[in-house]
């Protein structure tokens, strides 16, 4: 048997199968949220001919709305200070408008490309950087 070498007052970090288990189930929460975020970005911008940068604001927000409420449940089970949680998981959500914005600055304004592809393109890239962001900030 080994004795556990971790301090007291520390964590121990995940095992490696609880980590998978969460990065699966974000992903999966993020897909419902990305869904939702997509559909009310076309609805907002194409059909509705709102401008990108609003559109994709607030899409965004009801996209991290529902990803809080259904990670804080499922994914990293944590039901405490939610106030708190959430402005946290909302300042993370906002590093995703950020980049997405300056995406649409470099390729749709500035290179002509569809703000469709630039918004469905950067949706990877945005989910990677706030898991990471969520795990080790917002639900810690």
């Amino acid at each position: 048997m080994s004795a556990d070498t971790t301090a007291p007052g520390t964590t121990a970090a995940p095992a490696p199968r609880r980590l998978s288990r969460q990065l699966l189930s974000y992903t999966l929460i993020g897909g419902s949220g990305v869904a939702l975020d997509l559909v009310v970005f076309l609805l907002l911008h194409n059909a509705a001919g709102m401008d990108e940068q609003f559109a994709n604001a607030i899409s965004t927000t009801l996209g991290i709305a529902n990803n809080f409420v259904l990670n804080a449940r499922f994914t990293f089970e944590r039901r405490d200070r939610l106030v708190v949680r959430f402005l946290r998981f909302y300042a993370v959500g906002l590093t995703g408008i950020a980049l997405t914005n300056l995406l649409f600055l470099a390729f749709t304004d500035g290179l002509g490309i569809d703000a469709t592809l630039i918004k469905a393109g950067s949706l990877p890239l945005v989910l990677a950087l706030q898991f990471v962001l969520n795990r080790k900030w917002s639900f810690a």
